[in-house]
């Protein structure tokens, strides 16, 4: 993993460090024999990464450089970069080089970041598990042996910024696709807000539920790429101290099937958070009991999608992966009255939960309840479902709450990595970035 961005930006300030030796950094390890490049970057490296790099070294030298400027960062291959084709993981769609940057790739680019290429993910982002029969699956980075899934949709973004590939990477979330592939490999990974970053220019998967995320070495590096991808000011987030802070601890269903690593890690999290001073809280909330009746028939994600995908899967069916196809096909089934009463209920929903949510600074609970499984281990659909809706279960319920949520890693140095997850209540991203760097400040300094 390489540095923080803070740590780069001041490298590269004092012309220790250039963008272009950086860049190259990245390129050995996405080339080395050994690795996972060829997987995690299925196109190969940005075309115009390398004048990018050369580009922000000749500004530097005049005194111009972006927040962001030379930072190598990957872009799932889900957004839109202007000279390059958006495949989505899949092999459905047109090759058509994108005549304009996503919205958020724009800001970045503008903030003078380095686009190292294209990651892989699951096609469409329709999958918690990060496999994908067309690209291959890039392997876990703990435990390579065994050939873990890396989880998804975003996965190849998460390997990218495990394996030192990229200073950081951009991903989608609809139902946990930064989150769970940042929590199995051992990264932090960020889901905003949803309407606080433009979705233009991004492969759609639900309309209702899709948000623009992050992965990197910490939270503060989150906290960097989510400001400029919302067109605020890169303002430091201070971490805030967790001493005070009200955490609701819910029971139902976050903490059902957790597997022993993972029960041991979250509950060490616990007791350090409280020695810290934090005043954890055991609840229960009545709008998480009522999440169910929003999962009807694929729920919105499966209605949204089918209408998306309708008119390619008439005429292009077997081109799809065949666990994707089915997920959205559970769309046509949804009539338009289901639909409606589906949208009006999310929104009593996150109402309700926001007033719930009043009383805390934060929920806590772990991100996914397993470590990463075998990718072998999922070849039997009746375990790929189980497991893919086990893996989307806790982090799923930011996205049905309309919640910003925030996974940190808080495994032991060198055992299966695993995350606890911090959510907070619409429109308070900044507040919980601040809450998650206190977070992190205290896991870091005891584990």
């Amino acid at each position: 993993m390489l540095p923080a961005i803070d740590a780069l930006r001041i490298q590269l300030a004092d012309r220790h460090l250039d963008a272009q030796a950086l860049l190259a950094s990245c390129v050995e390890s996405i080339e080395a024999d050994a690795g996972e490049g060829a997987r995690v970057f299925p196109h190969g490296i940005s075309p115009a990464a390398a004048t990018q790099a050369i580009t922000s070294d000749a500004l530097r030298r005049y005194g111009v450089a972006g927040p962001l400027a030379g930072i190598p960062i990957s872009v799932k291959d889900l957004f839109d970069v202007q000279g390059e084709i958006t495949r989505a993981g899949a092999r459905v769609l047109p090759e058509h080089a994108a005549t304009r940057d996503a919205v958020a790739i724009g800001r970045l680019r503008a903030a003078g970041a380095v686009f190292v290429g294209r990651t892989n993910m699951t096609e469409f982002a329709y999958s918690g598990l990060g496999i994908n029969p067309h690209y291959g699956t890039p392997a876990n980075p703990f435990d390579r042996e065994t050939a873990r899934i890396p989880g998804g949709s975003s996965s190849g973004a998460a390997v990218s910024v495990a394996d030192g590939m990229a200073a950081a990477a951009i991903g989608s979330d609809t139902g946990g696709s930064c989150r769970i592939p940042a929590a199995l490999c051992g990264v932090t990974g960020f889901k905003p807000t949803a309407s606080r970053i433009p979705l233009d220019g991004a492969v759609p998967l639900s309309c209702s539920y899709d948000s623009v995320g992050s992965m990197a070495p910490s939270v503060a590096c989150c906290a960097s790429i989510d400001s400029v991808m919302a067109g605020e000011t890169d303002a430091p987030t201070p971490p805030s101290s967790v001493r005070g802070l009200r955490l609701a601890v819910p029971a139902k269903p976050v903490l059902d099937d957790m597997d022993a690593h993972v029960a041991s890690a979250f509950e060490r999290t616990l007791s350090r958070l409280a020695a810290a001073g934090a005043i954890l809280r055991e609840v229960e909330f009545d709008s998480w009991n009522a999440l169910a009746e929003l999962t009807l028939h694929g729920g919105l994600v499966a209605a949204e999608a089918w209408a998306w995908h309708v008119n390619m899967i008439c005429n292009q069916a077997n081109q799809y992966d065949p666990r994707v196809l089915s997920r959205i096909r559970f769309g046509s089934q949804q009539s338009t009255a289901e639909y409606l009463r589906t949208k009006g209920r999310r929104s009593l929903l996150c109402r309700q939960a926001d007033v719930e949510l009043q009383p805390f600074d934060a929920v806590v609970c772990p991100t996914v309840p397993i470590i990463a499984p075998r990718i072998a281990g999922l070849a039997d659909e009746r375990v790929y479902t189980s497991t893919n809706r086990l893996l989307l279960r806790n982090p799923s319920i930011a996205n049905m709450l309309d919640l910003c949520a925030l996974s940190i890693p808080c495994h032991e140095a060198g055992r299966a990595p695993v995350g606890v997850m911090l959510m907070g209540r619409h429109m308070s991203d900044r507040r919980l970035l601040a809450i998650g760097a206190g977070v992190e400040a205290i896991l870091r300094r005891t584990g």
